[in-house]
């Protein structure tokens, strides 16, 4: 090898490397390089149709709080929201307009740009969208079918779902069409359109046009899946403002000190929007955290007492110490005045044992429910609607009608049962000393009453009137009974059809003394944390059926929904040995083999004997004593 040949770069290369000119491969074939292009060119095309997949997957995924990449999320703190306080806009209310009386009318519409919001939107899991309408605008609302219309052109029917209790909101939902899920991100907030008197199929069809002619562009849908104050409700007495909010203590057990939380009171005109502070009325400390509820001190007198529609026009949301305030459709509207007579009388009418419940859908169940328990004792009943799609209204004007004291109240809010029962402890505590926090399908009952003849209220009373004035709540063991046999729901009611059950006791429910609770208003569903100068008392008398294993059809109904905040839904994959979850069943609505007779340890026939003797079989036997015609129904 000559001294140039050595020198030259391509062989110092070679060289570095460890190999010589002489080892290099020869140049692959022409059979070989059209292989290799071939592999690449597949390679490619697997990338893009992963790709493709992965994008339509995220287009047409449904925004589920209970899916397992929603639940993963939760495990992180939350991002914090750039969203401005204001994020929804007024509809404007033509009022100079002319309006027929067969057109459909976009509901809340305001004479200027700077008017206040009519309606909020929240975008719940399952693409349901809830539609708040403020108590002002809803005054003058006419009756008719109601639509949500989207801003990109779609529509869906609206159901009514009644008077949100605090803010007296008129509350809709609808579903939110495929169109407008694929091609109308970011999600906007749907108008609410009412047709009046619409006689033929053709002015149906010009609802359509006239709504899309009424809308406009719209802000974004709150989102369920983030964190939102989604309600408040200032309490008569002095006792502040009750704060709802999901996101702020999502851990149970674990809440944030009321100290790093500061309340927001603001202006709901759209000054606010892009202004920073400007529009802030207040901003306090908080001076409870617990769960899903935050007790407030109430903004300034000064705040309110311009007008009752600027009062209206105040917001309140909260905000986490070095974090921007959380959006809110919750408003603040200040207690009615009370002077002292008012305050007598109310105390005057305060029952001693009352009953809340939070339901869905339970209508064929609510009479045997309500006949039993205001027999034995309860006497007012408060039903927490969770959204149901059944005759719920219908059963409960029936029972108003024949005396029993009903009212209902709408509560939409998914997987927040803790809360709801929150508010009704205190919303309630004026009204009822001791309230029954039990289910539909739980029946308070003592051995002791199998051998009455007829039921009296003293059997309920003397549970709470026996004990000592330092109990605030008396905790009721739980039997739970299984199908029994059946294949479907008994026709004679669950009390009287289902008589198997379990042995060991695993849940309490509990009768509270309302005003023992303790100002965080922390519940476990099962029983409230108290003041401490109470304590609670177990009763050794009083139980609770619960009739919780029914036949499959009934009892598949579960997977549908869970209430409570803290535990997990059916078909969530996790915490498979709880006491929360069914032994022998899976994470899907999937009968197990031999259900019909499981959970059956002992057979009881008890209460099945006593309601038999009270109200006749399949509760048929009116009783004597049974108001009638004397409480009218009443939904909140």
């Amino acid at each position: 090898m000559t001294r140039e040949e050595a020198s030259s770069p391509a062989r110092v290369f070679f060289i570095i490397m460890g190999q010589s000119p002489a080892m290099q491969q020869p140049p692959p074939s022409p059979h070989r390089r059209a292989t290799t292009r071939a592999r690449a060119l597949l390679r490619l095309l697997f990338l893009v149709a992963l790709s493709l997949a992965a994008l339509l997957a995220f287009v047409t995924s449904t925004p589920s709080s209970s899916s397992p990449a929603r639940r993963a999320l939760q495990l992180v703190p939350p991002r914090r929201h750039r969203q401005p306080l204001t994020t929804l806009r007024a509809v404007r209310r033509d009022e100079d307009r002319p309006t027929s009386p067969v057109a459909p009318r976009a509901v809340g519409q305001g004479q200027h740009d700077s008017d206040l919001s009519d309606l909020d939107a929240v975008l719940l899991p399952d693409w349901e969208v809830l539609v708040l309408l403020r108590p002002d605008d809803d005054d003058s609302l006419p009756s008719g079918n109601a639509t949500c219309a989207f801003p990109g052109g779609a529509t869906s029917p609206a159901r009514p779902l009644g008077r949100m209790p605090a803010s007296g909101s008129q509350a809709y939902t609808c579903a939110m069409p495929r169109p407008e899920r694929r091609h109308s991100r970011p999600f906007r907030a749907p108008r609410l359109v009412v047709a009046t008197l619409l006689s033929s199929a053709a002015d149906e069809e010009d609802a359509v046009p006239a709504a899309a002619a009424a809308r406009s562009l719209t802000p974004e849908m709150m989102r369920w899946s983030g964190r939102l104050v989604y309600d408040s409700a200032a309490l008569d007495g002095g006792d502040g403002v009750l704060v709802f909010a999901k996101g702020v203590n999502p851990r149970q057990g674990v809440n944030r000190d009321a100290a790093d939380i500061r309340c927001i009171y603001y202006r709901r005109s759209t000054a606010a929007i892009g202004n920073g502070d400007r529009d802030v009325v207040a901003s306090l400390p908080a001076t409870t955290s617990a769960q899903q509820v935050f007790r407030c001190p109430p903004p300034p007198s000064t705040a309110t007492a311009a007008s009752p529609a600027e009062a209206q026009q105040l917001r309140v949301t909260l905000a986490v110490a070095g974090e921007d305030p959380i959006p809110s459709v919750a408003t603040y509207t200040p207690p009615p005045p009370q002077d002292a007579e008012t305050a007598q009388t109310t105390a005057s009418k305060k029952k001693l044992t009352c009953a809340c419940t939070m339901v869905r859908d339970v209508a064929k169940f609510l009479r045997e429910w309500v006949v039993y328990h205001a027999a034995v004792g309860v006497d007012r009943f408060y039903l927490y609607d969770n959204g149901s799609g059944d005759d719920l209204e219908g059963q409960v004007r029936q029972l108003s009608a024949e005396g029993f004291h009903v009212s209902t109240h709408a509560w939409p809010w998914p997987k927040t049962q803790e809360a709801g029962f929150s508010y009704a402890a205190a919303a309630h505590r004026d009204s009822c000393e001791w309230m029954a926090f039990v289910d539909v399908d739980e029946f308070i009952f003592s051995p002791d009453w199998a051998g009455s003849s007829e039921p009296t209220k003293s059997m309920l009373r003397s549970v709470v009137t026996t004990v000592e004035p330092d109990v605030g709540q008396v905790m009721l063991g739980c039997k739970d009974f299984g199908p029994s046999g059946h294949t479907k729901h008994p026709k004679e009611g669950v009390t009287q059809g289902y008589t198997c059950r379990r042995r060991a006791e695993e849940r309490h429910k509990s009768l509270v003394r309302l005003d023992s609770i303790a100002p965080s208003l922390m519940n476990s569903v099962h029983h409230f944390e108290l003041r401490p100068e109470f304590k609670w008392e177990r009763s050794r008398d009083a139980r609770v059926n619960h009739y919780k294993y029914q036949a499959w059809d009934e009892f598949k109904v579960k997977f549908l929904h869970r209430v409570s905040t803290y535990v997990a839904d059916w078909t969530d994959k996790v915490n498979h040995g709880s006491n929360d979850r069914t032994p022998g069943l899976g994470f899907e609505a999937v009968e197990p083999a031999g259900w019909p007779h499981k959970f059956c340890e002992v057979e009881d026939t008890l209460l099945r004997d006593v309601t038999r003797r009270w109200f006749g079989v399949g509760f048929t036997k009116k009783l004597a004593h049974q108001p009638v015609g004397r409480t009218t129904h009443s939904s909140s």
